[in-house]
């Protein structure tokens, strides 16, 4: 997994792009980022398969700001992003949830 941020110079704005590798998303049929940012909305935010296997999706933040968020895969599957920047309870059960500060 991996998360990249390019802020914008114009607006208090990031763009985060949500990557699930190949390897991780393997024989997925569909892959979401589910987080604070869409409501944990599992239908708001799917990602993209790309040629190579892999899964991309790119949302608008606000600058400042820190988000938890998870994927799920095939509707069923929650999984964290192996590079966020960093994990909090997700108050819900003995997990945790990915964040990304921006």
């Amino acid at each position: 997994m991996s998360l990249s941020k390019q802020s914008l110079k114009s607006k208090p704005i990031t763009k985060v792009t949500f990557l699930v590798p190949a390897e991780s998303g393997k024989g997925a049929e569909k892959v979401a980022v589910v987080g604070e940012f869409n409501s944990w909305d599992v239908n708001a935010t799917p990602l993209k398969k790309q040629k190579d296997g892999s899964f991309k999706a790119t949302v608008e933040l606000s600058t400042g700001k820190e988000y938890q968020f998870r994927y799920l895969i095939d509707g069923t599957n929650w999984i964290n992003d192996s590079e966020a920047d960093k994990y909090v309870s997700s108050g819900v059960s003995f997990e945790e949830n990915s964040v990304v500060v921006l």
